[in-house]
């Protein structure tokens, strides 16, 4: 055990809270071995594991996906380079579709987003009689195929 981390160490290497580890643990995205007094002690991978936590969060992927994701990785090893490929596969059509939604969002900001306000002035041009109501609720030209 005395290669492991105490989670004051891993807070303070992952810049995370405690609490916020011992949630990610009860979530099951991190994993800890306890010493003898029931004390949490984390492998050093577990710093991979946060990080990774974070940035699939703020892609906008849910903490249940991320926990299934992680969940294929070995919790007795580091993960290798083609765990972490294999995990992160998945994922990829969701970050593209966050990417096409952002610049959608990005390019739609100034003009019509198809939301049905037809508050703007460009509404009746980009919207007229709220055609894009037809499509449904909601911001159809920003979120439509």
């Amino acid at each position: 055990m005395d290669n492991l981390l105490t989670i004051g160490e891993v807070a303070e290497r992952s810049g995370l809270a405690t609490s916020a580890i011992r949630f990610y643990e009860r979530q099951g995205l991190v994993h800890a071995e306890r010493t003898p007094s029931g004390q949490r002690r984390f492998r050093r991978d577990v710093l991979r594991r946060i990080a990774v936590v974070r940035i699939a969060q703020r892609v906008g992927l849910t903490l249940e996906e991320i926990a299934a994701a992680l969940a294929v990785l070995p919790v007795d090893r580091a993960p290798t380079r083609r765990d972490w490929e294999r995990l992160t596969a998945g994922w990829q059509a969701r970050i593209e579709q966050r990417i096409s939604l952002l610049e959608a969002l990005q390019s739609g900001l100034s003009g019509c987003i198809g939301c049905g306000c037809l508050s703007l002035r460009t509404c009746a041009l980009a919207n007229p009689d709220d055609v894009a109501f037809t499509t449904g609720a909601g911001p159809q030209y920003l979120m439509g195929d």
